[in-house]
């Protein structure tokens, strides 16, 4: 596997999409940053972190005969390839929280951005960005809710060797869904989706406040939650949060 290392750059996403628009890359090629100026996350969202603390990396995968219908289980596999290594870790009370975010004992330590490239009804390829905190100790007031693995566990972690890691249980992940085993993946994904069958609180893009428990996730990727009334209601990504 191809691994290009940079000291800072604005998005490992951004420049792995710039490069692969120019050449032809091998499958798995992977940029990794000390310093994001411009990490993205899902809704948007900045993704902070201390120069030379965490992994910051993009990863390209080629697909074979993904069918655009089928992106959730990307999703999925991506979502699960992060969970099974932090739990070789030994990292407890894992869980990962819709649609991609893996939290330990309630806080996030890792984010996923997965943007895809189309060739008329399938996905041709993916570029995919992981923001994984491992040895930040302390973060801003904007991201309450954070943690990593050096406060979990009380040591300093390799950053390297987590990299490798990944990037090979990525490959066996990949292998599985272009097997087709999407089954398979939907029921790993769902078992260890955070808060199912939970009562919890919700807000949605009105700024309402309910209740309700989330149940699963629909063919389309969106969340399904079962109401207090008990009837079911189905939410895409930028439409419900938890409160």
């Amino acid at each position: 596997m191809k691994i290009i290392k940079l000291d800072a750059i604005d998005s490992t996403n951004s420049f792995l999409k710039d490069l692969a628009r120019g050449i032809d890359l091998e499958n798995f090629t992977t940029v990794v940053a000390k310093e994001q100026t411009s990490g993205r996350g899902q809704r948007g969202k900045y993704w902070q972190s201390e120069d030379g603390k965490n992994l910051l990396f993009s990863t390209i995968v080629y697909h074979q005969n993904l069918i655009i219908r089928y992106q959730t289980f990307l999703n999925y596999t991506v979502s699960l390839v992060i969970f099974d290594v932090l739990k070789e870790l030994k990292i407890p009370k894992l869980a990962i929280k819709w649609p991609n975010d893996i939290m330990a004992d309630n806080k996030k330590i890792c984010g996923i951005l997965i943007e895809n490239s189309i060739k008329k009804d399938k996905i041709y390829s993916s570029v995919i960005g992981i923001g994984l905190n491992v040895n930040q100790q302390k973060f801003n007031s904007d991201v309450p809710n954070a943690s990593s693995l050096k406060n979990i566990l009380n040591q300093e972690m390799d950053l390297n060797f987590i990299l490798e890691k990944i990037i090979l249980k990525l490959k066996f992940y990949i292998s599985l869904l272009h097997q087709q085993k999407y089954m398979l993946l939907k029921e790993k994904y769902l078992a260890v989706l955070y808060k199912k069958n939970i009562l919890s609180v919700f807000k949605n893009n009105q700024n309402t406040y309910f209740r309700g428990m989330i149940k699963g996730v629909s063919f389309e990727g969106k969340l399904q939650i079962q109401l207090e009334d008990n009837s079911m209601k189905e939410f895409a990504i930028k439409e419900v949060a938890f409160s």
